[in-house]
């Protein structure tokens, strides 16, 4: 359900008397408004207004991205309700979970490069209200295990979300991931053969694990010369040390972010410290290496096509890594049109992170598709 009004029911209710007077002890309307707040108790209220001859109406209901359920997650309070679950016998995977009494489906979020479990920091609260959810630091990022030696892939994320989804959670799943967590949901997705997963979410997916996926847009072709040069450089050890400590201080990474992002108010310290901290463990360095410099992995175009599951696209228009006038950007753009099972949002001054961006926007557009996946 969604807050919607038309035009000349907006008008027909501006054009109403204020109700009568109430005691303050009673919850109070607002009047004159399609979308009313109950002042007393200072719940944000939803609504759908409509008309039926002279007389308007409007149905209300709650928005819970606003209420104090839906608050941040303190860094501490996360990583203090996560556990460790191992993979394939010998890789520590780190993860959290929040369980509901809910009959719906549980949600898995799954983040980007650099990121880690607490950059959902802003959508646990809200999820958590009507969903249990899960939340995994992939192999290499955040507290799970950053292996010597490990040759970083898609397929090996892919891989480890299927698993993690048969032996952790063992129920149908929605999955819910930004930049390459998206894409590795996606190959997730195109594998899972034992349905496994209910629906997925993209959030400004990735074109491949590294920006020599995308060999169709103008931009990378020019750069791809100097991107294959980058990668050269980095496999000589002390130049990679000295680019990985350059790149990971707190200022660089403030000004990086800071680029990506489209609300700048979002880029606060413990942002910063969510992409630093882990960035210290032993074994970064090498993660960051493998992963930059390794195969791209499978191309979503080709992937997009074999997934029937509800999708829902949501697209912030200010991203710089994967523009929306870009070729991943335009074929996802393009999606709906070819495809019933897919749905997409544009999300106005929003970048590349659109959860920890503007999570609201992402709330009133997640929270719906949700109710309905869950009531098919």
């Amino acid at each position: 359900m969604t807050a919607t009004a038309l035009p000349d029911v907006v008008a027909c209710l501006r054009s109403l008397h204020s109700p009568p007077r109430t005691s303050a002890k009673e919850p109070r309307l607002k009047g004159g408004l399609a979308f009313p707040q109950l002042h007393n108790n200072k719940l944000h209220i939803l609504g759908r207004g409509y008309g039926i001859g002279n007389r308007c109406f409007t149905t209300c209901y709650r928005d819970p991205s606003t209420e104090s359920g839906g608050s941040v997650l303190g860094v501490s309070r996360i990583k203090g309700n996560c556990s460790k679950w191992q993979w394939k016998g010998q890789y520590s995977i780190n993860y959290f979970v929040s369980s509901s009494s809910s009959s719906n489906p549980p949600l898995l979020l799954v983040h980007g490069f650099g990121a880690s479990i607490p950059h959902w920091r802003r959508n646990i609260g809200t999820l958590a209200q009507d969903y249990t959810v899960y939340a995994i630091d992939l192999l290499g990022f955040g507290d799970s295990d950053k292996p010597q030696g490990f040759s970083y892939c898609m397929e090996a994320w892919a891989e480890l979300i299927l698993d993690f989804l048969n032996e952790v959670v063992q129920k149908p799943t929605v999955l819910i991931g930004n930049s390459v967590g998206s894409l590795a949901c996606v190959i997730a997705a195109s594998e899972s053969s034992q349905n496994m997963v209910r629906g997925i979410v993209l959030l400004n997916c990735a074109g491949g694990m590294n920006n020599k996926a995308v060999v169709d847009d103008w931009r990378i072709k020019l750069l791809l010369p100097l991107l294959l040069l980058f990668d050269f450089l980095l496999k000589q050890r002390p130049i990679a040390e000295a680019v990985f400590e350059r790149a990971k201080q707190r200022d660089n990474l403030r000004n990086i972010l800071l680029s990506v992002y489209g609300n700048k108010e979002s880029v606060d310290d413990e942002l910063v410290e969510i992409i630093n901290g882990p960035a210290n463990d032993e074994g970064a360095l090498d993660a960051f290496v493998s992963i930059i410099t390794g195969p791209p992995g499978p191309n979503p175009v080709q992937l997009m096509p074999i997934i029937n599951l509800p999708v829902l696209i949501l697209w912030g228009d200010q991203d710089p890594f994967t523009p929306i006038d870009g070729p991943v950007g335009k074929y996802f753009s393009s999606l709906p049109l070819k495809s019933s099972n897919v749905s997409l949002h544009m999300l106005e001054g929003v970048g590349h992170c659109p959860h920890d961006d503007k999570p609201d926007l992402v709330h009133q557009k997640l929270l719906p598709w949700l109710a309905q996946v869950t009531a098919l």
